[in-house]
């Protein structure tokens, strides 16, 4: 079972992505919030498997309540929930502060209910997801704005050759299915490397892994 918390200043919109969530199988929301502060608070209190996470809220914005609950289940050494952000702003800045924060997913709140739903799945399986008009751009973007360091380089040298190349092509993007099809190789096997990549790398999901691919050299952003 998929616990969510909700946090959003609309009761309206909570109420509705309350509605929809609690009808599929598997998925149980088990909180509500109506400012980042309150999802703060409520999130340690509930320990959710994923929180939709509003961006522009009184008192504590999403942004800044996103770090803040990832921070504190780091803090209290449990697992961290998914942060899927939602926002009616399709712009730029918004991606790149919730990638930041730590965020696994954005989506838009103007999505259809099935893309919601399928958002849910996919963050709480622990891969990372933007919304469909959200390019790859901003991944390059983002990564464009952080310094390269050495450290990220280092932190590669535990890995396998096979575990290196999955971790290049994680970077270019490619789904486990494709990276499979890319490699011959089963998409079992795939998933394994994968998670021995993020075990040994300390990644929480593909979003950090993509990051992580750009810091150390793997991935050049598009020109």
């Amino acid at each position: 079972m998929t616990t969510v918390l909700i946090v959003d200043d609309q009761a309206m919109l909570r109420a509705g992505f309350s509605a929809i969530l609690q009808a599929q199988d598997g998925i149980d929301v088990i909180g509500q919030a109506a400012d980042g502060a309150e999802g703060v608070d409520e999130a340690r209190r509930l320990r959710p498997d994923v929180v939709l996470m509003d961006v522009r809220m009184p008192n504590l914005d999403g942004i800044e309540a996103t770090r803040r609950i990832l921070a504190a289940a780091e803090r209290d050494g449990r697992p961290a929930p998914a942060v899927l952000v939602l926002t009616t702003f399709d712009a730029d800045e918004y991606v790149h502060e919730a990638l930041r924060a730590g965020a696994s997913g954005f989506l838009l709140k103007d999505a259809l209910p099935e893309e919601l739903v399928q958002a849910v799945r996919v963050v709480a399986s622990g891969d990372a997801l933007l919304a469909p008009r959200i390019t790859r751009r901003l991944l390059e973007r983002f990564a464009e704005s952080r310094p390269r360091t050495g450290g990220a380089e280092l932190r590669l040298k535990g890995l396998t050759e096979r575990e290196h190349e999955i971790l290049v092509l994680i970077g270019r993007g490619l789904s486990n299915r494709e990276i499979a099809s890319s490699l011959f190789l089963a998409e079992q096997t795939v998933k394994t490397h994968v998670s021995r990549v993020f075990a040994k790398l300390g990644l929480r999901d593909r979003v950090q892994a993509v990051i992580l691919a750009y810091d150390a050299g793997l991935v050049a952003p598009a020109g």
